[in-house]
């Protein structure tokens, strides 16, 4: 594979990353959207959020395990519970990591 080639596709794929992001930005930054639209609108990220960690930790292996041996669901619990009580990413991050590694080696 040439050095030409290689450019070629390290531009063409920051080009298909990048623009869905920019362009949305670009096209509707020059209008005043309604209050309804903006509240709802709010509600979308944490929304995306809460399915993928619930799909995370319900199913991590694809199918749905709801059982006392699915290790997600017991690191979830003190991980939640340390992001309520401190709004912290970092302190939330380092619950998870740490009782994560623990049940991975101990249990």
């Amino acid at each position: 594979m040439s050095s030409t080639s290689i450019w070629l596709m390290i531009i063409g794929v920051s080009l298909v990353s990048l623009l869905p992001r920019i362009l949305p930005v670009v096209l509707f930054s020059r209008y005043e959207f309604p209050e309804l639209l903006k509240r709802w609108l709010s509600f979308v990220a944490p929304a995306v959020l809460g399915a993928l960690t619930a799909l995370s930790v319900l199913a991590p292996e694809g199918d749905i395990d709801i059982s006392i041996y699915n290790k997600y669901f017991w690191a979830f619990i003190p991980t939640l519970l340390v992001a309520i009580k401190t709004k912290s990413l970092f302190y939330s991050l380092l619950v998870g990591i740490v009782i994560m590694a623990l049940l991975h080696n101990f249990v």
